[in-house]
């Protein structure tokens, strides 16, 4: 079982830009029908039993997905955290809990939860290093698109460099996508 921060992220390193959006992301179309990504999506998902995100993740998949309205097509079969200090809505019938704080309590329950399988982390960067800051972040896959935004969310607002980061896998999609694998490397 490993705690996975999986996302795409610009060159210079952020998630979304300064509007929070990921229209510099989509230019390269649905990762689904992508020849070269469209096997590695499905294979990570088959391996995940929970997920987590922040609050303006989940705003955005909300709204860019129109789930208030199209609940039905909330894209996640496992229970997900969602972390947040505000109320936010819920999507009806999905497997959501809302929580708040320390999230080495929660990481407890979402362990449970997937038995045995891994836990996604899907964003933000802020929240993915409270995980991290309490080691319970275990790996960071990246998805680099060619593009920089020069502002907006960080991929991960944390300074890790000793003991660095351990590069375990490289991929290059197509000309256009680099995959990166790493390895968090635990404090002994």
């Amino acid at each position: 079982m490993k705690t996975q921060y999986y996302t795409a992220t610009s060159v210079d390193g952020y998630i979304a830009d300064k509007e929070n959006s990921l229209d510099w992301l989509f230019q390269f179309g649905d990762i689904e029908e992508n020849e070269d990504l469209k096997d590695d999506y499905p294979q990570f998902i088959s391996q995940i039993g929970a997920a987590a995100m922040g609050s303006t993740t989940y705003e955005w998949i909300i709204k860019h997905e129109n789930l208030l309205e199209h609940p039905e097509q909330w894209p996640y079969e496992v229970p997900v955290w969602v972390f947040s200090s505000r109320e936010l809505p819920a999507v009806d019938g999905a497997n959501i809990r809302f929580v708040q704080g320390n999230v080495a309590p929660v990481h407890a329950d979402m362990v449970t939860a997937a038995d045995g399988k891994n836990i996604w982390l899907v964003g933000g960067g802020d929240l993915v290093g409270q995980f991290h800051d309490h080691g319970l972040l275990d790996e960071i896959i990246l998805s680099v698109a060619p593009v920089t935004l020069a502002s907006g969310a960080p991929l991960l607002p944390r300074r890790i460099a000793t003991p660095p980061l351990k590069l375990v896998d490289v991929k290059n999609y197509g000309g256009v996508f680099a995959s990166l694998t790493y390895e968090v490397q635990s404090v002994n």
